[in-house]
């Protein structure tokens, strides 16, 4: 079961540097606090945001197999804050089959489905040994 856990987390590791990589270059091409080309009406916040998880998903991806129940559940919040979050955007814009949106949502169903299964696989710390 240990196995499965660490393809799990890799998997998710994977999408997350992925991710990193797109909010790195968002900000290498246009700075700081882009609008992601939805226009100066974009909130300072969802700014802020899209650049902070140019930090948190590789914190992530550090977690996961650091710290496997934290970086599990890291993962978690994050795909579901993003999904959230970008989901008023893509219904204000009509973009609900915009790729980026999609790989999004599919990688939540994934998370949201496999997240349960590689926690359970990790020791918690009262399961160690002393």
């Amino acid at each position: 079961m240990l196995r499965v856990s660490i393809a799990i987390r890799s998997l998710f590791g994977l999408c997350l540097l992925a991710a990193t990589f797109n909010h790195a270059y968002a900000i290498l091409q246009h700075g700081m606090l882009w609008d992601y080309g939805y226009g100066s009406g974009i909130a300072l916040t969802s700014r802020a945001y899209w650049d902070v998880l140019t930090i948190l998903d590789p914190l992530a991806v550090v977690l996961l197999f650091v710290k496997p129940r934290a970086g599990i559940w890291l993962t978690v919040a994050i795909i579901v804050s993003d999904v959230m979050h970008n989901t008023y955007y893509v219904a204000t814009y009509h973009q609900w089959l915009a790729p980026f949106y999609l790989a999004q949502v599919g990688f939540l169903v994934i998370v949201l489905g496999l997240a349960p299964v590689a926690a359970r696989a990790v020791p918690s710390r009262r399961q160690a040994p002393i």
